[in-house]
């Protein structure tokens, strides 16, 4: 395999522990630049519509580790490498203008009937909506909208929108190792495009901030190095993002989280040392709607709700003084603080556990009232979370679920995880309606393409540990019930009772987990409420199963790791769309070269 050879150094080469070092001996390593290529003749992705280019293939240079940290060691005797000190490459892009916006499939009434559950499942019942019918919905409130305690807070702000306090380039910080401006940084974001793209990216202990706009996009406008953690994941702010301020949160490994504003270079510090929360963010969002609150996943299973203009205090679960929360610790959700507490002068605004396991991802409902979690205990699990209550638990295949997202419409849940499969889900019927078998390995990230889901026919892509990037296309109409049900009932009813014993089995193991405030006395959990929450698992030959309409292998490369954004690019343009709306799919992919 022809092997490229590194670029040169962009600065002094450190003294650090080389992954693979002998003894752990501290040895030079070389951090290398940003690469971008334009592979000749394209890399061509054949789907019914017509063909789709790729137009850019951003490698991002792995930073070395810091010479404090220690060496890496894998556990597994027969391993000939170290274990991945990160949980991956994270990527996400930013439009500025806030009129390039996706299609939006709702529309928002006054007049029309608030959207639950049950609106949908009575609508359901009676057929499922033809494509000139549209889902109306009214705006949900906002979180925490009735506690006096949060509105005292917002009113006091006003208008004025707020800016991290410290200084990121000049911060005397041990917790920022180094920041990297681009020397003519300010010059080009004067000159750029406003409908050009940023990209904000964390590898391992860097953080890239990058203008895809521009030329030279490999050169980043900000790159900010860390000492004492490695950054997993981030998110931007979509309602407060402007020409001149962009909202970003970053989630660690040390748990804390860094709220940054790169165009002013000022950022701040929340959950510093783990005083509320000590374990690794892995997952962190903007709560829709919000200003100032976002929501972060924590390894040992919590979901908390950070203010990012609120100082941080040593948190201790509160006593659970009202029925509400009682009956919500019942669904297999502990509230460890609600958001209708009182005592909202200080980080969290909120705290639930949802498990003793790590929470893989989290994703928002576009009807921003519901919230689906995926678990590494095999479950996925649906939210109220403005109520604070479960409303449903579903069960993998096999083994721990990894990614999760909302299709446009809100009416489906697709899933990846360790079984090697894509599922989706219905919200309205409750239940798995297909699976996706296409992947040799995890799934490790799925993402609808909204400028080509309709309310019948959905396009969403997937990437897993494989190195293969599938697209997929499904219809209400298509998913029909194997044949196997069709001439065969008796089978159906053997497997019953099997179902049913699995589905007592995950309630006991939900029954035995305890409430925060262990030593009070416990109210005894409803195992029949228990029952109508979490679903059995389905069996591979009932459920419809979905080939994918075209698959790409990323192999090959001249890198051991590398972070691969793919935008495609339809070069048969059947309708007019702008050029910064005719994107398939943004994935990225972590390629292992053979």
């Amino acid at each position: 395999m022809f092997v490229l050879p590194p670029p040169p150094p962009r600065y002094s080469i450190p003294i650090a522990y080389a992954a693979g070092a002998a003894n752990g001996m501290a040895v030079p390593i070389i951090e290398t630049n940003n690469v971008i290529k334009h592979p000749e003749g394209g890399c061509p992705l054949q789907v019914g519509e017509g063909t789709y280019e790729l137009v850019d293939d951003l490698h991002l240079a792995t930073p070395p580790p810091h010479p404090s940290e220690a060496p890496i060691v894998n556990p597994n005797p027969l391993a000939t490498v170290p274990t991945p000190p990160t949980a991956g490459v994270k990527m996400s892009l930013v439009i500025t203008n806030n009129n390039k916006s996706p299609p939006n499939l709702y529309s928002s009434r006054a007049s029309a009937s608030a959207f639950d559950l049950r609106s949908i499942r009575e609508s359901e019942k009676e057929g499922r909506r033809s494509e000139s019918e549209s889902w109306s919905y009214i705006s949900a409130p906002a979180f925490g909208e009735g506690n006096p305690a949060l509105m005292i807070a917002s009113v006091k702000d006003g208008l004025k929108r707020r800016k991290p306090k410290n200084n990121i380039v000049k911060s005397s910080s041990s917790f920022v190792s180094r920041v990297i401006s681009h020397e003519s940084a300010a010059k080009r974001l004067a000159d750029r495009n406003p409908d050009g793209l940023f990209a904000f990216a964390n590898i391992n202990r860097a953080f890239h901030w990058l203008d895809l706009g521009s030329p030279n996009k490999e050169d980043p406008l900000a790159k900010i190095l860390f000492t004492k953690a490695h950054m997993l994941c981030h998110d931007v702010n979509e309602l407060t993002k402007s020409s001149s301020h962009i909202d970003v949160v970053m989630g660690s490994s040390a748990g804390d989280i860094i709220w940054y504003e790169p165009i002013s270079a000022k950022y701040a510090r929340i959950n510093k040392n783990g005083a509320v929360n000590n374990s690794p963010v892995t997952h962190i969002k903007w709560i829709p709607g919000s200003e100032n609150l976002f929501l972060a996943a924590h390894a040992n299973g919590q979901l908390i709700v950070y203010d990012k203009e609120k100082d941080d205090a040593l948190f201790t679960p509160e006593v659970d003084e009202g029925a509400d929360r009682a009956s919500s610790s019942s669904k297999s959700l502990q509230i460890l603080k609600s958001v209708n507490s009182k005592n909202q002068k200080t980080n969290p605004v909120s705290a639930w556990k949802l498990a003793n396991q790590r929470i893989s991802q989290f994703a928002f409902s576009p009807d921003k009232r519901h919230l689906a979690v995926v678990l590494e205990d095999g479950t996925l699990r649906v939210l109220n979370y403005l109520k604070e209550e479960v409303t449903d638990i579903f069960a993998s295949y096999y083994g721990g679920m990894i990614c999760v997202c909302w299709s446009p419409d809100g009416k489906y849940i697709v899933t990846g995880g360790q079984d090697d499969l894509v599922t989706i889900w219905s919200l309205a019927e409750r239940k798995i309606i297909a699976r996706c078998q296409g992947h040799n390995s995890w799934v490790s990230a799925v993402a609808f393409d909204p400028w080509r889901c309709d309310e019948r026919n959905y396009r969403f892509g997937s990437v897993g540990d494989d190195c293969r990037l599938l697209l997929w296309d499904f219809n209400v109409g298509m998913l029909h019930r194997p044949k196997a049900l069709q001439t065969n009932a008796r089978h159906r009813n053997s497997i019953t009772p099997g179902m049913q014993q699995l589905s007592r089995h995950r309630t006991d193991s939900l029954s035995n987990r305890k409430r925060s405030d262990s030593d009070r006395t416990e109210k005894p959990i409803d195992t029949d409420e228990l029952d109508a929450l979490c679903h059995p698992v389905e069996p591979r030959k009932m459920i419809a199963l979905l080939p994918p309409v075209m698959a790409i292998s990323a192999r090959g490369l001249d890198q051991e790791k590398v972070s691969q954004t793919k935008v495609a690019q339809n070069s048969h343009q059947p309708c007019q769309v702008p050029a910064q709306k005719r994107l398939l799919v943004l994935l990225v992919v972590g390629c292992a070269s053979k």
